[in-house]
């Protein structure tokens, strides 16, 4: 069921530098074992833990030899250079000259992981060299454990493990966006200002580049024929047999005939195949003489405009958006698509962010509307109880969500969302079960086209979030930790049909923490920074974290316990009371990783 990247360029690997105190003649002898076995425990720990988002599991290159000093530091960088190392990772349970072993390499991540231990200095070491790479503005990570072992344990502790993981988790984001496009299928949606698509922030911030392509392609390809015709076919078959319809909620003035129904189906399905093939291009369109568009745009995100000039025209992005962004389809189980709706590209550049992290699917919502436990009650009677009690937000997209925000794969016998390599044929169906497809609605969509409707399954750890940009502050995130919630049938019906009814829905109780944004869930609502977020399985807000600090983004928003924020050990010398200033004045002192 693994599948290899449709991406252009190698997954990036993680480098280990052993480095060790160079003098020979019984000091350096002394610890070559120990220190290179060190190495081999890194790489072992990374390597067994950690997956790319082709299901790969990650791999690590070691440096040849110990490094004692400037020329094996060199000849690591030049087999790193060589080997496509993206993260770097040193160890060390001694001292070593710091100056001297360091990594240079400015825009890749870095951490120092020195052993505690007392009987050599590895400690000295650790802060020794994170000192350098603070004076020559090369941050890096500071991975210390908080017990003392003895010399010769080789184990590594928890502590230990999870910083480790979380700094790798983060790095292997941002050496695999490098290089890598979004995709702008059109230009601004209706004023959204996250569909102005800002090139020099995914430039400067992310390494990436940004294609653009107008929507009058999408006619092109297929006025022209230019898709997979034996795919199309497969494809509808698909369609009609799993995607199963549900009620048309127009009115008899403004339905739509059966006929006008099939062939929005069918246009439907050619869209997504073509923003498919325009993301990551398709070799079979160069057996078919099209070989330009064969390569499509190397693009790891995208984003469809869609509303208004081409949904008051053509049928809607909601199927393309809804298919691609699950982990299958009519091939089969396979990884997900980033597709942000209505080119939010700010919200597509955020579901990227999670997508790395996790290597699970993206729920794409609009944040809609705060339910306090008032309303909830003189509307329906309910008392909301639980993870709830304080209130709820109705993460509702206009058009589409991956099908995977259904929660009906399951791990440990609780609903998740899960990399596509766990996803069992039985898993994709219950999605599929769930899901019903509505004719859009005419007014809102005059050229019609089909809309997902779905209920999130409660109990489900979720992390949302958002990247805003400030003018004269660039960039910033905010993330909100939570739990989705199950409401009795009758009560979520109630909320549900105040809006429109076929668009999915995910209930989501932010976890609360009684002081700032965090201090209700209306305050959450309230400094929400745009009208979309971008949800994840599980609680990554530390990992995000660190993600941001690697690429000099700012977190003005988060309730992540105080002792999982990981950043750069350079940090601290902008402020160690209040750790979000801090954040933002080291990030804005070093700037964007790429600028």
């Amino acid at each position: 069921m693994k599948n290899s990247s449709p991406l252009i360029g190698s997954l990036p690997k993680i480098g280990i530098r052993p480095t060790i105190d160079g003098r020979l003649g019984g000091v350096r002898e002394s610890l070559e074992k120990q220190t290179m076995d060190m190495a081999k425990s890194a790489a072992k720990l990374i390597s067994s833990s950690l997956h790319y988002p082709n299901g790969k599991r990650v791999e690590c290159v070691i440096a040849d030899t110990c490094i004692g000093g400037v020329a094996e530091a060199a000849a690591c960088a030049e087999k790193f250079a060589r080997e496509g190392v993206g993260v770097s990772l040193t160890v060390t349970p001694c001292w070593c000259y710091g100056s001297e072993t360091m990594d240079m390499t400015p825009q890749i991540p870095k951490a120092v992981w020195g052993f505690n231990g007392t009987e050599r200095p590895g400690a000295v070491y650790l802060a020794a060299v994170l000192a350098g790479h603070t004076q020559k503005g090369i941050p890096a990570f500071s991975i210390y454990g908080r017990d003392v072992q003895d010399g010769g344990d080789k184990s590594i502790p928890a502590d230990v493990t999870a910083k480790i993981l979380q700094f790798v988790r983060a790095g292997l984001a941002v050496a695999t966006m490098r290089g890598k496009s979004y995709l702008g299928m059109g230009g601004v949606s209706m004023g959204i200002a996250g569909s102005i698509v800002d090139q020099p922030f995914f430039e400067d911030y992310l390494g990436m580049r940004v294609e653009t392509i107008d929507m009058t392609e999408f006619l092109r390809r297929m006025d022209k024929g230019i898709y997979d015709h034996a795919e199309y076919k497969k494809a509808l078959k698909w369609v009609k047999e799993n995607c199963k319809e549900g009620k048309d909620y127009n009115s008899p003035q403004t339905t739509r005939s059966r006929a006008q129904l099939d062939s929005e189906w069918e246009k439907s399905v050619k869209m997504a195949l073509i923003a498919r093939d325009l993301m990551v291009g398709n070799p079979k369109l160069a057996e078919m003489g099209f070989g330009e568009e064969a390569q499509g745009h190397n693009a790891i995100a995208s984003g469809f405009q869609g509303q208004r000039q081409w949904t008051d025209y053509q049928p809607n992005g909601d199927f393309l958006e809804a298919i691609l962004t699950t982990s299958f389809d009519w091939n089969g189980i396979r990884a997900p698509y980033v597709v942000a709706t209505e080119n939010d590209c700010l919200n597509g550049a955020s579901m990227l962010f999670n997508y790395l992290l996790t290597n699970t699917a993206q729920i794409f919502a609009d944040v809609r509307t705060y339910w306090s436990p008032d309303a909830v009650k003189r509307v329906t009677g309910h008392k909301l109880s639980g993870a709830a009690a304080g209130g709820i937000l109705h993460l509702i997209n206009s058009g589409p969500a991956t099908l995977d925000g259904t929660g009906q794969q399951s791990r440990d016998g609780k609903p998740a969302m899960k990399p596509f390599w766990e996803i069992s044929k039985e898993e994709a169906d219950k999605c599929l079960k769930a899901t019903s497809w509505h004719p859009s609605i005419t007014e809102y969509f005059p050229g019609g086209g089909w809309s997902t409707r779905f209920l999130t399954k409660g109990g489900m750890p979720v992390t949302m979030c958002r990247l805003n940009l400030v003018k004269g502050l660039g960039v910033a995130l905010q993330i909100a930790e939570g739990f989705t919630v199950d409401l009795p049938e009758k009560v979520h019906d109630a909320l549900d049909q105040r809006t429109n009814p076929t668009w999915p829905t995910t209930w989501f109780a932010p976890n609360l923490t009684g002081q700032g944004a965090f201090r209700d869930v209306y305050s959450v609502m309230n400094n929400w920074g745009a009208n979309h977020g971008a949800i994840s399985y599980g609680h990554i807000g530390a990992d995000l974290i660190s993600l941001a600090a690697m690429l000099r983004i700012p977190v003005y928003m988060h309730n992540v316990a105080p002792e999982k924020v990981f950043r750069p050990s350079a940090w601290a010398a902008f402020g160690t009371q209040c750790l979000e200033s801090s954040d933002y004045r080291a990030c804005a002192n070093f700037g964007p990783l790429y600028a």
